[in-house]
């Protein structure tokens, strides 16, 4: 189980024309894994219509955790709330979050 977090196309703005992260989505989706997509700032009922993807408004535990986005609330989020198990993994595609929290970077 998955968890992309942000789909907006930049940090702190709801504007995903242009954002690669429904690449990231429909990549992992060949793969059959169930992801979910997190993003405060993006209108869930336009990216729905745009996608048919719904973003989630409640996070969970995940056994992978993206950060696509570097959106001014993940750097506030406990990552290591979202991790269901130790063996978890933190992707930070933007190197945004602290190096000790995440296991691998772009």
């Amino acid at each position: 189980h998955a968890i992309i977090l942000g789909a907006s196309f930049k940090e702190n703005c709801p504007d995903f024309r242009n954002s690669k992260v429904i690449d990231i989505y429909n990549e992992l989706k060949e793969f059959g894994v169930l992801v979910e997509i997190y993003d405060p700032h993006v209108m869930k009922d336009d990216f729905f219509n745009e996608f048919k993807i719904a973003i989630v408004s409640e996070l969970r535990k995940y056994d992978l955790i993206i950060l696509a986005v570097s959106h001014n609330e993940f750097y506030k989020l406990d990552i290591s709330s979202l991790k269901k198990t130790n063996l978890s993994v933190v992707f930070d595609t933007k190197s945004f979050l602290d190096r000790s929290l995440v296991d691998c970077r772009l």
